[in-house]
């Protein structure tokens, strides 16, 4: 009895084998072509009441899960590429192959606008990178959204607009944390949103994890959606510590650097009547002619606003504006000028450092007490701080050469002995050299 399959049934099972992987033949051209977005779901600005499924988005060909798998956390390749607002938790990011599916940890709830941000950087097996950027916004039954916020997120330390900046508005009252990124130039626009009343935030975003960690430089102001102005963010890193020096040290006979550990409030104008120097160890008091910020502290050019045009610093409407951290606690104004309008483009750069100037000047050796009152750190944290200032030792002066003639001590051409004793001559115990040999011609006569 036969046990071979048929020739039909058999070729049938190969025709089968050879459609079941089909890959492009070998040696052709390598695939650089980026992945494409070709469909969304749900619909952007739809209102689904009784939604309970995932937001998709799918794509052209097969998409790398990256090499961090999604694991709730945060970390996973693809968890750094969705933004899902308004939540607090991070949500379920799923890959199938030729889609990426998004849900909340805590589901879908009512009343609600969402908005799903997918950013640039969706890759293929082929590590070819799409720049695809797609935001999808609906509501659970909520109305549909119509408003936004714009502006530019600023690394005030650095002086420069900062890319990829997180942007969380949180909606007032009910803290909705809305939230999106910066693009290359530091810009943002976040919307459609719900109209209202918003607490925005600009974060350097160090560990790209989407969220507003703790000791991450911000800013942060309170907007309204109707404003047609953009918002300047200056972000800095917010400390709840009280003033202190790092070091004093003496430039001159009567000048000083003080170095603080952080930044100082650049609306804080400090003068002579905060300042007390004492010279050690009598404490007699040396009189102070300035105290100041250092002269190469520049203010930080903003962005202008559309339809303002820049202008050059002195021109009429020049002003350095101070805008106060939400976050930061109250503290009166201190004594001085008013602050100026906060429409003028320019922001004064962060400065750490104050120049002090003696009345009288000090002499090597000396050693004298800095006493500072009432310095306010730019998280608006206000203390006195004092430091001492110890003026170097001057160093032994240089041994001066003298002119002379050679041979002279002291002259600049003076030669240095030479320290090795004088060896006797040797005899030369080589025996004599045999004389030459006569010549066999007489040379010839010379012309």
């Amino acid at each position: 009895m036969s046990t071979s399959w048929p020739t039909g049934r058999l070729a049938v099972c190969l025709v089968l084998l050879a459609c079941a992987n089909v890959q492009p033949p070998p040696g052709g051209p390598p695939d650089a072509a980026a992945p494409e977005l070709v469909a969304t779901m749900p619909e952007s600005l739809a209102i689904l009441p009784d939604f309970d499924d995932d937001v998709e988005f799918r794509f052209s060909e097969v998409v790398s899960e990256g090499s961090q798998p999604n694991q709730g956390l945060g970390t996973g390749d693809l968890e750094r590429l969705v933004i899902l607002s308004p939540t607090n938790r991070i949500p379920e990011v799923g890959w199938h192959r030729r889609s990426v599916t998004v849900r909340p940890a805590e589901g879908w709830q009512p009343n609600r606008v969402y908005r799903v941000e997918l950013l640039p950087g969706i890759t293929d097996v082929r590590r070819n990178r799409a720049n695809v950027r797609r935001v999808v916004t609906f509501t659970t039954g909520a109305p549909l959204p119509t408003d936004s916020l714009s502006g530019t997120v600023i690394d005030w330390k650095a002086g420069r607009p900062s890319p990829a900046a997180l942007v969380e508005a949180v909606l007032q009252p009910d803290s909705l944390v809305y939230r999106g990124v910066a693009d290359s130039s530091g810009s943002f626009r976040i919307g459609p949103l719900p109209k209202g009343a918003y607490v925005l935030y600009g974060v350097l975003d160090g560990n790209k994890n989407l969220r507003r960690d703790p000791r991450e430089a911000f800013d942060s102001t309170r907007v309204v959606t109707d404003s047609v102005r953009a918002t300047e963010l200056y972000a800095f890193v917010h400390d709840t510590l009280p003033p202190r020096i790092q070091t004093a040290t003496s430039t001159d006979s009567v000048t000083a650097t003080i170095t603080f550990a952080t930044p100082l409030d650049p609306a804080q104008r400090l003068d002579t009547t905060a300042v007390t120097l004492r010279k050690l160890p009598d404490s007699s008091v040396v009189g102070v002619r300035a105290l100041r910020v250092p002269a190469a502290t520049q203010p930080v050019r903003e962005k202008p606003a559309a339809g303002r045009p820049e202008r050059e610093p002195g021109q009429p409407g020049d002003s350095v504006p101070v805008r106060r951290d939400t976050v930061a606690p109250p503290v009166p104004a201190p004594p001085g000028p008013a602050t100026p309008a906060a429409d003028s483009g320019r922001r004064p750069a962060l400065n750490d450092r104050l120049v002090l100037e003696a009345r009288d000047p000090w002499k090597p050796g000396d050693r004298l007490l800095i006493e500072i009152r009432g310095v306010r750190t730019v998280s608006g944290i206000q203390g006195d701080v004092q430091a001492p200032l110890v003026i170097p030792q001057a160093g032994p002066p240089a041994k001066p050469i003298k002119p002379g003639k050679p041979g002279e001590p002291g002259a600049a051409e003076e030669a240095v002995p030479d320290s090795m004793p004088e060896l006797p001559a040797t005899p030369d115990s080589s025996p004599p050299l045999p004389p030459a040999p006569p010549r066999s011609r007489p040379l010839p006569p010379a012309l």
